[in-house]
């Protein structure tokens, strides 16, 4: 009881700190989106100018471990976990889903498309991690409470936008900045957009694919991060370093000209070089520390944002066209972000207050032991296991009297625990 004052003190005094610290996982999310957007527009440049997206996942990847190894050696060369067998096949397979299926097929999908329709395809993210944590039952949904309805219907609005910007067009919207490039780009519009035609339907394909590996990607770290808990840097090292291995063999195997591996100082070698270092090493440890905190679903949120970004950036850079449809269908999708963000910080909100009422029961039977020299916990733990003893015979019975078999009986009991 004296201590209650000060630390009342000290929480009032931390209250700014406090709201950093909640805010730090939407900063977070929010920056990696603008990395994410800026990575689109450089890439679709280089793809353009003839670069295979075999050979830039490769450099990416390479790049990436360079840049992040030395911290990874450095900082976390005491607490890094033993790899085992189970622990290099999680690190493997996240190294195929992430670097090589994820990222070889969305850049194939970009190339076949635009920089605003891959990311408004890659919007069906949010709602493929959502239902993967529910079938892995890391995400609990009892529709019978709101933040769970705000969580599924947000859901299906994200996609509904994406869908809208996929399959409705509409009128052209001028911007100020693109009316006096408009004219110049009539024909130009014209033929790419035939051409892009050509191949459309292969690019969704690609573009869906990569997204169901970005999903699995998200489930899989979840899992993964609880081994590495102490050392997030040496992950993303292992899953960059990996990814660069793999990433190799296939472009051996896929392409076979060995003048696709010379790279200058131009487009191409910035365009590896910031998507190694700001969406792989960068983004994948940020994205490790978020999903450890508040979990896949939170981080996948955040994904449709970078829809709006590429659209903005790419009417400034390349001139793209913004249509009705992708205006309406980018409210909708901020609606839906913004409804699972709120399903998700409800969620957070219930769990550390039911966390703060267990406290002070076990806070106030320790002061009670140390007081008591430890006898009173000694009397609890004997009370406790006559009570378990009690209550496993009451239910034992009762089982029995109805015909229940006494091991769906503890099975029942274990799940309720």
């Amino acid at each position: 009881m004296e201590n209650q004052p000060a630390a009342r003190g000290s929480s009032g005094s931390g209250g700014g700190s406090d709201l950093f610290e909640r805010c730090k996982p939407y900063i977070a999310m929010i920056s990696l989106q603008f990395g994410y957007a800026g990575m689109n527009i450089i890439t679709k440049v280089s793809l353009n100018h003839g670069m295979s997206h075999y050979v830039l996942v490769a450099y990416r990847h390479a790049f990436a471990t360079l840049s992040i190894a030395p911290f990874a050696l450095i900082l976390e060369r005491k607490v890094r976990p033993k790899i085992t067998l189970w622990l290099f096949v999680q690190i493997f397979v996240l190294g195929l889903l992430g670097p090589v299926i994820d990222q070889n097929f969305y850049y194939a999908g970009l190339k076949f498309t635009s920089p605003t329709f891959s990311c408004a395809m890659s919007n069906i993210l949010p709602a493929m991690t959502f239902v993967l944590a529910v079938l892995f039952r890391m995400e609990k949904v009892d529709i019978k409470k709101v933040m769970y309805q705000a969580k599924v219907a947000g859901t299906v609005v994200t996609v509904a936008g994406a869908m809208l910007m996929t399959l409705y067009k509409g009128p052209i919207v001028d911007m100020v900045w693109t009316k006096h490039v408009r004219p110049r780009q009539a024909g130009g519009a014209t033929a790419s957009a035939g051409s892009a035609d050509k191949d459309w339907l292969k690019g969704c394909v690609f573009l869906i694919i990569a997204t169901l590996a970005w999903a699995s990607l998200f489930i899989l770290q979840t899992y993964t991060l609880r081994s590495f808990s102490s050392a997030p840097l040496s992950l993303t090292t292992l899953i960059c370093f990996m990814g660069t291995l793999q990433a190799v063999a296939v472009t051996v195997a896929m392409e076979h000209r060995a003048n696709a591996w010379s790279v200058g100082w131009d487009m191409n070698l910035l365009a590896a070089a910031y998507a190694g270092i700001v969406t792989s090493s960068i983004a994948y440890y940020v994205q490790g520390l978020v999903i450890q905190k508040r979990g896949p679903v939170f981080a996948s949120a955040f994904s449709p944002l970078m829809m709006i970004i590429v659209a903005i950036m790419g009417s400034f850079i390349l001139a793209e066209n913004i249509y009705l449809g992708g205006i309406l269908g980018g409210v909708l999708i901020v609606a839906g972000l913004y409804s699972v963000l709120w399903g998700k910080y409800k969620e957070n909100k219930e769990r550390k207050e039911m966390e703060a009422m267990a406290l002070p029961v076990k806070s106030s039977c320790i002061n009670g032991a140390s007081g008591a020299g430890g006898k009173f916990i000694d009397m609890i733990e004997v009370d406790e296991v006559k009570l378990e003893k009690a209550k496993a015979s009451m239910h034992h019975d009762a089982a029995a009297a109805v015909g229940v078999p006494v091991a769906a009986e503890k099975a029942s009991e274990g799940t309720k625990a």
